[in-house]
């Protein structure tokens, strides 16, 4: 492309949708972990666009699309909905002084950098035509058809305007995606007179380039999927599939073993290590980050989490938490939020944390739930342990020190601390704190010193 253009992508996203039979705007409605509208917005910052400009229209809907857009872009606002041609014409402000302008809707997710690219190339060189329209050969639905000659567009009609056309029938159609040259585009929007219904249209923008004798070119997409819109759940479901079975294909290209791909679901944000595999049933979700050899799955759901190298998380659940190096998880345990578990740590069977960091090289078994808790390193806790960490008014947290051992169904009322070293009996109520190195027993527990190796005594405290 010349190195001289300025790039503007202009997203329409102003529609109500109303197909969708939902509060939500259409282009707002998640897919594979991201509102529509991201993934328009990401696909033209990848195809090297330098600003984009979304079209919304007024209101409470709008401010939900503007969350939808993403952190960076910036908005035009079309008052009125009167057409592609004046929603186009609602952002001439924001383009400023771009060169080049790339059209696009905000609810067709699927067109790839790559193929936004060719379209931006079709208008680059000096005897290029002034707009160029992406298009692919697909049933034409409810969707515009372009008249061709070669390559080069001479009209867009309507479908229900084309005489002997059978719905459903196979036709290069209008997907709405235009490459076009800024001074030729503002000049030619002001010549589309109105609908009877006073909309004014882009589509006529391929009959005035037709009269000018340079009429634009057609650019085919490679994949038809890439043109298809959305207008309701059901082409939001299909454009689901599509989009999950291209991130599972580029996982593996770079490196990661899906065991059973139909019934792995990962989200768009997600990163991923080389030598991880992914075991049937696992979603991952959000913002994860997973490192490289790890073990995910089967049956694993892990949502905006950071995994390290090695771990390894069977049939359990990972919420908004850190697992270090190393980390054993499962199966049947919940690390609920905020909670960090450092290097070499193991949770067993129904284990749950929340908000709590688990030290080094702990162990924490079975049927046990740590809440609210700092623990060191090199800590055992023994199966049937909680956190009595909330007291109907307050959350309060527990501290274990390094190289303690907490016995099997220990109950530990928060706010309390056990010292480094110390230990609790099988079935302790502990609800004062055990200094380091002793012993606390019964319930509610006595703190007692460690009895030394063949010595019967006790210091009751």
């Amino acid at each position: 492309m010349n190195s001289g253009a300025r790039w503007v992508a202009v997203i329409l996203a102003a529609g109500q949708g109303t197909r969708m039979r939902s509060s939500l705007p259409k282009v707002a409605h998640p897919l594979a972990g991201l509102p529509v509208l991201a993934h328009v917005v990401a696909a033209a910052r990848a195809a090297g666009v330098d600003d984009c400009v979304i079209v919304v229209g007024e209101g409470a809907a709008a401010d939900v699309v503007r969350a939808a857009a993403g952190a960076g872009a910036r908005f035009a606002v079309q008052a009125e909905p009167r057409g592609t041609g004046h929603a186009v014409e609602c952002a001439r402000d924001a383009a400023g002084n771009a060169t080049h302008v790339l059209i696009m809707n905000g609810d067709v997710p699927l067109v790839l950098p790559s193929t936004l690219r060719r379209l931006m190339r079709a208008i680059a060189s000096d005897d290029a035509p002034d707009f160029a329209l992406l298009t692919a050969c697909v049933p034409v639905e409810e969707y515009g058809i372009l008249e061709l000659d070669g390559d080069r567009i001479t009209s867009i009609m309507e479908t229900k305007a084309v005489e002997g056309i059978d719905r459903g029938e196979s036709r290069y159609i209008n997907s709405g995606q235009y490459a076009v040259r800024a001074p030729w585009l503002w000049s030619r929007l002001e010549r589309i007179a109105p609908s009877p219904g006073g909309e004014r249209y882009l589509t006529l923008l391929a009959s005035v380039a037709a009269g000018e004798g340079n009429a634009g070119v057609a650019v085919i997409a490679d994949d038809p999927a890439e043109v298809r819109g959305i207008n309701d759940r059901v082409q939001l479901a299909e454009a689901e599939a599509t989009i999950r079975d291209r991130i599972r294909r580029r996982h593996m290209l770079n490196g990661v073993t899906i065991v059973d791909p139909p019934s792995t679901f990962i989200d768009a944000g997600v990163e991923i290590g080389a030598d991880t595999t992914l075991g049937p049933q696992t979603h991952l979700e959000g913002a994860t980050v997973i490192g490289e050899g790890c073990t995910i799955g089967p049956g694993a759901s892990v949502r905006d989490a950071r995994i390290g190298p090695g771990c390894v998380v069977r049939y359990s659940m990972v919420e908004e938490s850190t697992l270090e190096d190393g980390v054993d998880v499962g199966p049947y345990s919940h690390v609920r939020p905020k909670s960090h578990l450092c290097a070499g740590v193991h949770l067993g069977n129904y284990a749950e944390t929340k908000a709590s960091r688990l030290g080094p090289r702990t162990k924490m078994g079975h049927f046990s739930y740590i809440g609210d808790a700092e623990v060191g390193a090199d800590v055992n806790i023994g199966a049937g342990t909680i956190t009595a960490n909330y007291d109907g008014e307050r959350k309060h947290r527990t501290t274990i020190g390094d190289g303690a051992f907490i016995g099997s169904d220990t109950m530990l009322v928060a706010p309390v601390n056990i010292g480094a070293g110390a230990r609790t009996a099988a079935g302790s109520v502990v609800n004062k704190d055990v200094p380091a190195g002793m012993l606390a027993v019964g319930a509610p527990a006595r703190i007692r010193a460690l009895r030394p190796a063949g010595d019967e005594a006790y210091d009751d405290r």
